[in-house]
């Protein structure tokens, strides 16, 4: 079998593996990675690339801004400032027609802002807002697109895991790549408000209006949402202006969560616990997804199917956007099937230098990349934020994916945006970091 052939074989099996035998993706990619590093190479070789490659990756020290990171967003979760964020914002907009579902947006978004997780988003999001929507009698396809739309947020905001990853292994600055990811993480965030309103206009009975808080009590639910600003306003300037790494901004991020929590009565010592135990059972996901698509991704290389897929579709000598676009449509279908952060591990080998030979702004193709497998999580077969939102709320899986489809023109139009105006929404401010 030729090389490149044994590449296929290799995606297909991992491929049936996850459709029929529901085992998790990190431990597909790394046996299907073995294995056919093995039948490429020989088994002695496969051994020593399985122990180089895993004790190289997890002996980086750059690896650790990802528990870090982690450790913020875990804090805040276990400091209860989901209800606060969820309140505040339902005083200011809760009175509007769909305000709960805006409300439920808006919050996310801040909350993704520090936890960089769409899962933990979607999960606490679905416990304090469907819920409140419930009371207010909101239809079942707003308030679960809604929470589920607006938790994808997590993997986009800074401090995002996967742009973080991202810059690992591309080797871009992850200032470069968070302070890139502010515009597109507003546009998508205005279009999903948008959608909120688009379906109320056409449905006003499902997301009626809620009683108008007062401006005291505006006004008195800002501190804790402050206190969220106060965090995410350190990590993003100090690797703005290039005082310290990612690494020391997320470990001063996680003492200040600390420190804030603890002073507003927030964290006690078993919380605090509960924070920690959280970070190193997601931390060890994580570590996983990347050790197995690592291997994978080794394997690929070694068959020669990215360099050949790279030279095939160079020679079809297609305008750069054309092939842009196929590329995209690859990550679209591969975040239905897999998730997120895995797809990205396993394509990088094989569009990022493809991408860069067409001539793509790294940072530019981090921010759309992960604009593109964001839309994943919402969408079958895979869709892990659908999954959580249903097994919170108690909603049909069904009805979840069906009521997270009307927010996909969402993610289309800001991909569309980016690609048409890619100074004013990535480099602009990506070229700012020292």
């Amino acid at each position: 079998m030729s090389g490149p052939l044994l590449g296929v074989t290799g995606i297909a099996v991992m491929l049936l593996m996850l459709f029929f035998l529901r085992i998790p993706a990190a431990f597909v990619m790394l046996l299907v990675g073995f294995v056919g590093f093995a039948l490429a190479t020989s088994p002695e070789a496969a051994f020593t690339m399985l122990g180089s490659e895993i004790w190289g990756s997890f002996s980086n020290y750059g690896l650790t801004v990802i528990p870090l990171f982690i450790l913020v967003g875990e804090i805040v979760h276990y400091a209860g400032y989901n209800d606060g964020l969820y309140h505040a914002t339902y005083r200011w907009f809760g009175h509007r027609r769909g305000g709960l579902a805006m409300t439920t947006i808006l919050a996310s978004a801040a909350f993704s802002a520090i936890s960089g997780s769409n899962t933990a988003t979607a999960a606490t999001m679905s416990a304090v807002a469907i819920p409140a929507m419930r009371d207010y009698k909101y239809h079942p396809l707003l308030k679960a697109g809604s929470v589920a739309a607006g938790a994808t947020l997590g993997v986009l905001i800074p401090p995002s895991i996967v742009l973080v990853v991202y810059g690992l292994y591309t080797g871009q600055s992850i200032g470069k790549l968070f302070f890139g990811n502010i515009i597109p993480s507003i546009i998508l965030t205005l279009l999903i408000l948008a959608t909120v309103v688009f379906i109320t206009r056409r449905h006003p009975d499902w997301g009626p209006a809620g009683p108008r808080s007062t401006w005291r009590e505006r006004f008195r639910a800002l501190p804790e949402a402050l206190d969220i600003l106060v965090l995410f306003g350190v990590i993003m300037y100090a690797l703005f202006t290039g005082l310290v790494t990612a690494t020391e901004a997320a470990a001063v991020a996680s003492f200040l969560a600390v420190v804030i929590s603890t002073l507003r009565g927030k964290l006690s010592w078993k919380k605090l616990q509960g924070a920690i135990l959280a970070t190193l059972r997601i931390s060890c996901m994580v570590f996983m997804i990347v050790a197995g698509a690592l291997i994978f991704a080794k394997f690929l290389t070694v068959t020669g199917l990215p360099s050949g897929i790279a030279e095939w579709i160079s020679a079809l000598e297609l305008p750069s956007w054309v092939v842009l676009w196929v590329i995209l449509g690859f990550y679209i279908l591969g975040g239905c099937i897999m998730d997120a952060l895995a797809f990205l591990l396993v394509s990088l080998p094989i569009f990022y230098p493809l991408a860069i030979q067409l001539g793509y702004d790294p940072i530019w193709f981090g921010q759309v990349i992960t604009l593109v497998t964001t839309m994943g999580s919402i969408m079958p077969p895979v869709g892990i934020c659908c999954y959580v939102v249903s097994g919170m709320s108690g909603i049909p899986l069904k009805t979840v994916f069906r009521s997270a489809f009307y927010y996909i023109p969402a993610y289309l139009l800001s991909i569309v945006i980016l690609m048409v105006f890619p100074y004013w929404t990535v480099t602009v401010l990506s070229d700012m970091v020292k």
